[in-house]
């Protein structure tokens, strides 16, 4: 609601299913019984730059290239993320493991990866 609030020269758009404005809105609400998710995203006016700079200039946030939550998660990016860029000079090796680590006890973790990895 408060990026929703700001000048229409500042925040172009805001995207976020619990808003009112938002064209889902209405669908997500019958849907999304527990809340609307911490998902939001907001277009800048003054363009690519200014979302950069903005980004950029964070303190609390942690540039990342997953939206994923406080859970550990780990993928195969060839097979999912950046399946659609095979062949292509975007495209990633094949055996690059993606993880990312949340919350749980980090002994817990390595001894996951260590099970995996002897089963290999």
């Amino acid at each position: 609601e408060w990026l929703e609030s700001q000048p229409s020269d500042v925040i172009e758009r805001v995207w976020y299913p619990g808003l009112e404005s938002h064209p889902g809105h209405e669908i997500a609400a019958r849907q999304m019984h527990g809340g609307f998710g911490g998902i939001v995203s907001v277009q800048l006016a003054a363009g690519a730059d200014a979302a950069k700079h903005f980004v950029d200039h964070t303190q609390i946030f942690t540039l990342a290239e997953s939206l994923g939550g406080v859970e550990s998660l780990i993928e195969v990016p060839a097979a999912m993320t950046h399946a659609s860029v095979a062949g292509t000079t975007l495209q990633v090796p094949a055996n690059l493991v993606r993880i990312s680590v949340g919350i749980e006890n980090a002994d817990d973790l390595i001894a996951d990866l260590k099970q995996a990895l002897d089963r290999i």
